[in-house]
């Protein structure tokens, strides 16, 4: 059996992206699946980064987020609403991501999900990222819905490459640079401008997506063993 981990961010219950997210979850389930979920709005998830998230600080006088993340994790200090998510991130198999594009990116509460809960010593940290990372062997698929057409993006496309472009700061920078398997993300477009029957076409082309997570194809990551000068100091010059 495996365990899943949906977070969902949209301000309304009734949205398209909202009914994606919950089909997500009965489709899973239905398959035996262990399924945790974080509506982050229904939560009233704080995005905002503060020293308040630790609840005794290595540095009480300076603030170095990521350092206090570390000490927090060793001495289990942070924050509880933060403590949730990352037990549920380190159980889960596969995190799935649902969301609306805003502004060719991601929702500020996503954003302020990854900054608070992807913990430095936990999922990443030094040379433990890409296929070194905290998270690998588990994997990682988001569910977009936007507005625009499917060929006003790609090479040709008014607006670029949307997975390997305007998205790769999630893709490759926070999902592949922690060490999960990057799947080919699901992309519903023109969402708001849709008719009926075309929502619903969309919703079981999402849905037999989630069905054959498996078959799925992964997108290609760095490999560290290609930039090994990178992380290995060179020799030094014998004296003379």
């Amino acid at each position: 059996m495996r365990s899943v981990h949906i977070v969902h961010a949209h301000p309304e219950p009734r949205s398209f992206c909202t009914a994606m997210a919950h089909d997500a979850r009965r489709v899973l389930t239905a398959r035996g699946d262990n399924v945790s979920f974080s509506d982050l709005y229904a939560l009233d998830f704080d995005p905002v980064v503060r020293a308040s998230d630790f609840t005794r600080r290595a540095d009480p006088d300076y603030l170095v987020y990521a350092l206090e993340q570390r000490h927090a994790l060793e001495h289990d200090t942070v924050a509880p609403d933060i403590r949730r998510e990352v037990d549920a991130l380190m159980a889960s198999d596969i995190l799935m991501l649902v969301f609306p594009l805003y502004w060719f990116s991601v929702p500020a509460l996503v954003k302020g999900w990854i900054d608070r809960c992807f913990l430095s010593g936990a999922l990443y940290g030094g040379k433990r990222i890409y296929g070194r990372g905290g998270m690998v062997g588990k994997r990682a698929v988001i569910g977009v819905t936007l507005g625009g057409r499917e060929h006003m993006f790609g090479a040709q496309g008014i607006h670029g490459e949307l997975a390997r472009g305007m998205l790769r700061h999630l893709l490759q920078g926070t999902l592949g640079y922690v060490g999960y398997e990057v799947l080919e993300p699901f992309f519903a477009w023109h969402v708001p401008y849709c008719s009926s029957a075309e929502r619903a076409q969309a919703l079981a082309r999402w849905s037999d997506f989630v069905e054959r997570l498996d078959a799925q194809p992964c997108m290609t990551m760095p490999r560290l063993e290609d930039y090994d000068d990178i992380f290995c100091p060179l020799p030094q010059a014998a004296s003379r």
